[in-house]
């Protein structure tokens, strides 16, 4: 008895060191980038470096305010295009499909969660970047904020980029999405189909409302899976250093950024360090903007069961 006892609080102890290692390795992460970052730190403003948007190595000026701006921009029109469609694809098949689709389907969407990030680029070059080359000059001169497509446009763009990222992200949370769907008790549906509702309405007012936090769960690694993507983004959106004025605009995000230039041209004063320091602040925005949809995710549970 005793021997069983030592053997469980070794388990319980040798878990514990593995989840607190897992939670330190963050913090040595960052400060390993913030270690190796300190020399353009010394030199330069913090404000000078997040707000400024040139870009010249070869004269000490490194601004990260494009880089950033494309991150965000990129990742939220991933988000915008990928949330209602995950959502309402998880709906029909936990709701409505047949188990015959559901066996055809759900493998599939399981399969395009495991292609590897260079093959989505490949597919961006070969069909998504001509189809936004296509569609930019039906813009021109719009007036409509951020779709104007000006003159001529090659197709590697802002848009290309959220879309290469959406069909990304899908598979995440309509996995995710349609798991907590049919996690949803069945006397949630009785219950609302007995008051006289529709079956669209119980969907939306009672199993959506009782699943909503693991939705929210779900879009938060969809998330955190798009922002860091790399190979796939720098391969449509034209890797141009500019502020984006229009979805048809290239930009130029941080994971792409640090890919394309790590290892080259060191030679140049304080580039390594600028690139270190753009892996941090990528590794920062991950970080907050994690933490922030987990705050919201507190407050929508604390809401639900107030």
């Amino acid at each position: 008895m005793n021997f069983r006892r030592l053997k469980d609080a070794f388990a319980g102890r040798l878990m514990l060191a593995a989840a607190v290692f897992s939670s330190v390795l963050v913090f040595i992460v960052a400060i390993a980038l913030y270690l190796r970052s300190e020399p353009i730190l010394e030199v330069k403003s913090l404000g000078e470096l997040l707000l400024g948007s040139a870009w010249l190595p070869s004269q000490s000026i490194f601004g990260f305010y494009p880089f950033i701006l494309g991150t965000v921009i990129v990742t939220a029109l991933a988000m915008v295009f990928a949330i209602p469609l995950s959502i309402l694809s998880a709906v029909y098949l936990a709701e409505y499909a047949n188990e015959r689709l559901k066996s055809i389907v759900l493998p599939l969407i399981d399969l395009l969660a495991g292609i590897p990030p260079v093959v989505f680029g490949v597919f961006g070059v070969l069909a998504v970047v001509p189809l936004v080359a296509g569609i930019a000059p039906l813009f021109k001169d719009s007036g409509i904020p951020f779709l104007n497509g000006g003159g001529y446009a090659t197709g590697y763009s802002v848009l290309a980029g959220g879309i290469v990222l959406a069909i990304m992200v899908f598979p995440i949370i309509i996995s995710i999405s349609y798991e907590v769907f049919k996690a949803v008790p069945f006397e949630v549906r009785e219950a609302s189909l007995s008051l006289g509702a529709t079956r669209w309405q119980t969907i939306k007012h009672a199993v959506i409302r009782t699943a909503l936090p693991g939705i929210a769960a779900a879009v938060i690694l969809g998330f955190s899976r798009a922002i860091g993507e790399t190979m796939a983004v720098l391969m449509v959106v034209g890797n141009v250093v500019k502020i984006p004025s229009s979805i048809f605009d290239s930009t130029y995000p941080l994971t792409a950024l640090i890919a394309n230039n790590y290892g080259e041209m060191m030679s140049i004063p304080l580039y390594d360090s600028a690139l270190l320091l753009a892996a941090l602040i990528l590794m920062l925005i991950i970080l907050f903007s994690t933490l922030g949809a987990r705050l919201i995710l507190v407050r929508i549970e604390r809401r639900m069961h107030g």
